[in-house]
């Protein structure tokens, strides 16, 4: 039976439906604001699969074009790979509602979500939150903790509710939140050198609203929720725990000081293959229950020796830092490239700059755009010491990626500053802990080294958490295992003067304002420390590009210029373009972007351009050609496609009878313009010459 609940929230309509489509499902619910409409449908088997010792949860989001009017391009006409934007958006869905399964649920889960109708006005990201809690709370899938999205900006210093895009144009915050009534369980978003306290306001602002969902999904669970079913959980056998503990805890408790990854991972699976032999006749085919017992284990080591200890693994203190070194142009024939290093995580930046010719073209619900700065990381393998195929850029790497390049995304020049398409690309080449914030940093002293006007380095840092009981301890800048065994991941990113962009991710139930508002007050000392290290290196932007780079040279030319300089088919320019080597993009406004890395060549071609579009002055002496004679004058080209009319009274100083008797085709001659009408007509002069010789211009 269908059932609806709805709200006014931020002065639109949300309504959430069930009952109508999708009954098979095991819970689907439609999300609409506005005229965007998202179908959630989420779907689980019947018993946990065999052999896994993880939780199997996979989550999608599509968007479909005929949501907005719109068929695919290409030959098959038809939705393909899913885009950068739809990855996005599955993470986001993902993260706030994984940790909120029991710890020892392994059936396997998908959630879908599919966008039915897009306004262009608002994003149904965030509606994909909504819709994948309310359908796992009212299905008989054990998730029982309800929680909502919002996304929250802020314009002329007024925060706004579900912001639409045309809002977030001129917003200084776009924050996309998660939570549950009572915690926030994620966050993410980006911000122009936001103080950390305008931060906190926005999200208690946020968190406010989420209650107020949440309490409508709490009401739609009690219309048509079905009663959670029977799960078999993980049996682990008490006396074999007991066992385990006894072979191991002393051993981890030893193996968690050593500073070295490779030396402490190494150590740890000479164990695992101690206790699996060890073990063996005594429990026989236990092999995946004593390697998640060994798991835990090693997590209630770890975390009782920070809780209790005060001891990080590598001996940091809580606050500190790991070593840093940052070196900038590594690579001899790139832009501009870094080399950044904090303990054992490592990133290569690398800037190429290119034309406006080179900019990524993007074509998705909201229409046709472009853009001129992109970051691109890549994780191989080799950065963890490890074997497996590459297939492909990962949902993680487009993920880390899209983080880096929001960070730096407030710092970059304008295109009338600097008119140039800007690559970046991190490939992370050692990881023990935050390797995305390793690439803001590398790719702030990048860009810098490349002589990028950027107006301030930018600098991020990761932060843990580790909460027993009453106990809550922060950690600065963590290792690869403290992001694994710990609550948090908080990546905090920005310059002197504020954040630019943050990421949070939770694996317990959910995080208070004040355990936030210590992350962020850690996390800006942590990130002034490194801005300081980077500064030491380099603390502005170098005067000169790369030598390889290319110069481009900005010039106007009238709207109605643009086709001589093109040319019928292209002629024109392409002669320009083979003549000097340049590149040439004209936009519809009269805009001439020529590049060259050859700076000379681009100066050619500009003259060469000018030639063309260069137009008569009142006044200039010109060198004109005789294209035509009449009876009353001649008309002469001055310059490419512009004519003049030479008077028969104005060739010379004594009367002229015939034209002819002066002046045949193709003759060239000095001549002065003297007038130009409204109507744009060009009156030429020679005897003015002959009378008063002018210099030639």
């Amino acid at each position: 039976m269908k059932q609806e609940v709805e709200l006014e929230i931020g002065g639109k309509r949300l309504t959430i439906e069930t009952g109508k489509v999708a009954k098979q499902a095991n819970g689907s619910v439609t999300v609409r604001l506005g005229d965007t409409m998202i179908l959630s449908a989420v779907c689980a088997t019947d018993k946990p699969l065999e052999g896994r010792d993880f939780f199997p949860l996979t989550v999608d989001y599509r968007e479909k074009t005929y949501a907005a009017g719109k068929i695919p391009g290409g030959f098959f006409k038809r939705e393909g790979r899913p885009s950068e934007k739809e990855i996005l958006s599955c993470r986001i869905i993902d993260r706030p509602i994984r940790p909120l399964f029991p710890d020892d649920y392994r059936n396997e889960v998908q959630c879908h979500n599919i966008v039915l109708s897009a306004d262009q006005e608002n994003d149904a990201d965030i509606l994909g939150i909504i819709g994948t809690s309310a359908s796992l709370v009212i299905s008989d899938i054990p998730f029982t903790k309800a929680i909502a999205g919002v996304r929250v900006g802020r314009v002329d210093g007024q925060l706004i509710i579900f912001p639409t895009f045309a809002e977030l144009e001129g917003s200084d915050i776009n924050l996309t939140m998660a939570g549950s009534k009572d915690s926030i369980t994620m966050v993410e978003g980006g911000g122009r050198e936001v103080p950390e306290e305008d931060l906190l306001t926005a999200l208690e602002f946020g968190h406010n609203h989420i209650k107020m969902i949440v309490e409508k999904i709490d009401e739609l669970r009690e219309k048509a929720g079905k009663p959670k079913a029977e799960y078999q959980p993980v049996a682990v056998d008490n006396a074999l725990k007991t066992r385990v503990g006894e072979l191991a805890r002393s051993r981890l408790q030893e193996y968690n000081t050593i500073a070295d990854k490779d030396e402490r991972r190494n150590k740890k699976h000479a164990l695992k293959d101690e206790v699996l032999e060890a073990l063996a006749e005594e429990f026989p085919e236990s092999e995946g229950i004593i390697d998640m017992i060994l798991h835990d284990l090693d997590a209630e080591v770890m975390r009782a020796m920070i809780v209790n200890e005060n001891h990080r693994i590598d001996g940091r203190g809580l606050d500190e830092v790991r070593p840093i070194t940052c070196e900038i142009g590594v690579l001899p024939r790139t832009h501009g490239s870094a080399l950044f290093t904090r303990g054992q995580t490592q990133a290569l930046v690398t800037m190429t700059l290119g034309t406006k010719m080179d900019e990524q073209r993007i074509d998705d619900l909201e229409g046709e755009s472009t853009k001129s700065y992109m970051l691109h990381y890549n994780f191989p393998p080799f950065s963890v010491g490890e074997v497996r195929p590459i297939r492909g850029v990962s949902r993680r790497e487009i993920g880390h990626g899209a983080l880096a390049e929001r960070a730096l995304q407030p710092v970059i020049p304008v295109e009338d500053r600097f008119p140039y398409t800007i690559r970046l690309v991190s490939d992370i080449l050692e990881s023990n802990g935050s390797s995305s914030m390793a690439s803001v940093c590398g790719g702030s002293l990048a860009l810098m080294d490349g002589g990028a006007p950027i107006k301030e380095a930018v600098a991020g840092v990761a932060m843990g958490l580790i909460k027993e009981g009453d106990k809550v301890l922060v950690l600065t800048d963590i290792l690869g295992d403290e992001d694994h065994f710990g609550d948090m991941d908080f990546k905090v990113a920005g310059t002197a003067q504020g954040i630019t962009a943050f990421q949070m991710d939770i694996k317990i139930s959910g995080l208070d304002l004040n355990t936030m508002r210590i992350a962020m007050e850690k996390a800006q000392k942590g990130r002034l420390y490194i801005l300081g290290k980077m500064n030491e290196v380099i603390a502005k932007s170098r005067d000169q590009l790369s030598a390889y780079a290319p110069r481009i040279l900005t010039m106007k030319i009238r709207v109605d210029k643009i086709g001589e300089v093109i040319g019928p088919g292209g002629k024109n320019i392409r002669s320009i373009i083979e003549a000097t080597g340049a590149k040439i993009d004209i936009s519809d406004d009269g805009t001439v972007l020529i590049a060259s890395v050859d700076g000379a060549a681009g100066e050619k071609a500009m003259r060469m351009i000018e030639e063309i579009t260069e137009e008569a002055e009142i006044g200039k002496i010109y060198n004109g050609k005789v294209r035509r004679i009449t009876n009353f004058g001649a008309f002469l080209e001055i310059l490419p496609g512009t004519d003049g009319l030479l008077h028969i009274s104005e060739i010379d100083t004594k009367r002229v009878e015939r034209v002819e008797d002066y002046l045949k085709v193709g003759d060239r001659l000095d001549v002065k313009v003297v007038n130009i009408d409204n109507d744009g007509k060009i009156r030429l002069s020679r005897k003015v010459l002959l009378t008063a010789p002018v210099k030639k211009e």
